[in-house]
């Protein structure tokens, strides 16, 4: 090599070596100012997460604070856009796609003004007071500031009134079948004396170990915020809700029924799947996981010898006291004591098992008639808070035994609990790497996690192991259910038919969980999409790898970079495979 070309050769490689510097400095600088920006415009969000800097506040829902967060948004992707990725390193490309794909999707969705339509009858405004579940108190001055935040609470109440009533005059409205499930939920808040508000239950249980002269004050200035500003703030949302928005409420309940909904429901498809897949094609592919999983559910009817039709055992199932707990106190034994169970066992599927512990809790009674069999909510991201696992001890005589295994599974561990707490401790990831939450992965490995009870040593009897076929063909009747209604033009009666004819739930939880896809577009598809991806993912690594297949290393790296996007994630485990 002359001389000349040694000189040229430094100066491409020290000014590569200049580009790579710049693009990974400026790429890290805005995932900063976004994570910083994200915080202070969430200021809920933040407390939950353990930064108290906002602990005040509440988010501002004005549409002009929409409109500037979404321009402010639309600049973030652009300023993405600008930073080339060639020049990053392979982890900050990963990181790339995902923060681009994050900002992309937010700018796509705004176009259907979603923002429009700011009540939901399983949870909102409504019921915010069991927020509390959810932050923490440990201090005075944690309640002083939830003094102070409820002291903002009528601006929060008109900017939701300002949004629901443009959403009404844009007739981008949701429907009266859930919306009627509301003005008894409100009218919990409008009460006569501070005392019976559910914000005062916070201050009625203040900590012993506070000073007598504080736990005074604190309630004094509670019932004074709660009589001056919360009360009357829920009296004009009560108004404004049964007098002018419920009588507004559409009869129609799919989302194709608003203004431009085929396309909205189209992109919420390939949001919440992180795949092209039509509703259509997932429509099909429902159809044809019901079948499979219906030909399961028939030798088990077989196995226990039943006399009767399918239809027959599902009844069965549906009325059978020896299949029900009497008491909500002898359900939630049996939750706590199935997640003790298991916890042992996961050490045989998993290398990496998180640090965060969780609990087991009863949902609110507050919330409880209207919500799911059971939810999870993540640990707080300081460290203050762990996860919790909440289930749903309203009427324990529609609430199988058969279900509380796979149920715990898949809320808890292996399931949200497992996957969620690892991605938070992913300690060498952005900040919004350990926060987001992919649908399809996040839930297809809640389902995915369900399979593994058997590996766990659950699913003994023939009934356990039909509620874990149950649970499974309730996400694969999600898939036709909510392409039927909101893109097909069927009807809620329609749906909760094809439910009851398929799956062993209980009227009550089908009838609130084809509310709850009604409510919530698209979002039902995730599961089982997922877990199919999943599912295949592990098929193909066994059949590649034979006997160098090890469990524990494939749960490992497929938990190990946090919720990826179905696609990303195949690529992922094709490189891991190929390592092997």
């Amino acid at each position: 090599m002359t001389k000349l070309r040694i000189f040229l050769t430094s100066i491409l490689l020290a000014s590569s070596g200049t580009a790579f510097a710049d693009a990974t400095e400026d790429f890290g600088a805005l995932l900063d100012e976004h994570w910083e920006w994200t915080l202070v415009n969430s200021p809920v969000r933040a407390s939950m997460m353990g930064d108290r800097r906002f602990n005040q506040d509440w988010s501002d829902r004005s549409i002009s604070a929409i409109e500037k967060r979404h321009t402010e948004t639309r600049g973030f992707l652009r300023r993405v856009y600008a930073i080339d990725k060639k020049a990053l390193s392979n982890d900050d490309q990963l990181n790339y796609e995902l923060f681009r794909r994050q900002l992309q999707d937010e700018v796509d969705e705004h176009q259907f003004n979603d923002f429009l339509i700011p009540f939901q009858h399983q949870g909102g405004i409504q019921n915010i007071d069991t927020l509390t579940n959810r932050l923490r108190f440990v201090t005075v001055q944690d309640y002083e500031d939830w003094i102070a935040r409820l002291g903002k609470i009528d601006v929060l109440i008109d900017q939701i009134i300002d949004l629901a009533e443009a959403g009404r005059k844009a007739e981008v409205m949701p429907p009266a079948i859930l919306m009627q499930r509301m003005p008894e939920q409100i009218s919990t808040q409008v009460v006569e004396f501070p005392a019976d508000s559910p914000f005062f239950r916070l201050f009625a249980a203040l900590p012993e170990s506070f000073a007598a002269a504080d736990r005074e004050r604190l309630r004094a200035e509670a019932t004074d915020v709660i009589e001056d500003t919360v009360i009357p703030a829920y009296r004009k949302l009560d108004d404004y809700f049964n007098e002018t928005y419920l009588p507004a409420a559409t009869e129609s309940i799919g989302l194709s029924q608003l203004p431009n909904g085929s396309a909205w429901y189209e992109h919420q498809a390939r949001s919440y799947t992180t795949t092209r897949l039509t509703p259509d094609e997932i429509h099909r592919i429902g159809l044809d996981e019901v079948k499979r999983i219906r030909d399961e559910m028939m030798a088990i009817i077989r196995e226990v010898e039943f006399e009767g039709s399918f239809q027959d055992f599902l009844e069965h199932l549906r009325t059978d006291p020896q299949f029900y707990f009497d008491t909500p106190e002898e359900l939630y034994q049996e939750y706590l004591a199935t997640s003790k169970r298991i916890d042992p066992e996961l050490v045989n599927l998993f290398g990496k098992l998180p640090r965060m512990p969780y609990g087991v809790k009863p949902i609110p009674d507050s919330i409880a008639p209207n919500t799911t069999t059971a939810y999870y909510n993540r640990p707080a991201a300081d460290g203050s808070r762990a996860g919790i696992y909440y289930v749903n001890l309203y009427k324990p005589e529609v609430r199988p035994k058969y279900e509380i295994e796979v149920l715990s599974v898949h809320e808890a561990m292996p399931g949200h609990h497992l996957q969620i707490a690892l991605q938070q401790e992913l300690g060498d990831v952005p900040m919004f790497r350990r926060f987001m939450g992919f649908t399809a992965f996040v839930e297809g490995w809640g389902l995915y996690s369900e399979r593994l009870g058997y590996d766990l040593g659950l699913y003994k009897d023939p009934y356990s192991r039909f509620g874990q076929l149950t649970y499974d063909m309730w996400r694969a009747v999600r898939l036709v259910v909510d392409t039927g209604m909101h893109y097909k033009g069927w009807t809620r009666q329609q749906a909760i038919d094809f439910f009851k004819d398929n799956a062993a739930k209980t009227e009550h939880d089908i009838v609130n969980e084809i509310d709850r896809y009604i409510a919530w577009p698209g979002q039902a598809l995730a599961y089982k999409i997922g877990q199919l991806k999943i599912l295949a993912l592990r098929e193909r690594a066994e059949v590649e790898l034979g006997d160098k297949f090890d469990i524990r290393a494939f749960h490992d790296e497929l938990l190990g970079a946090g919720a990826l996007p179905l696609d990303l994630l195949e690529l992922r485990m094709d490189s891991w495979a190929a390592t092997q």
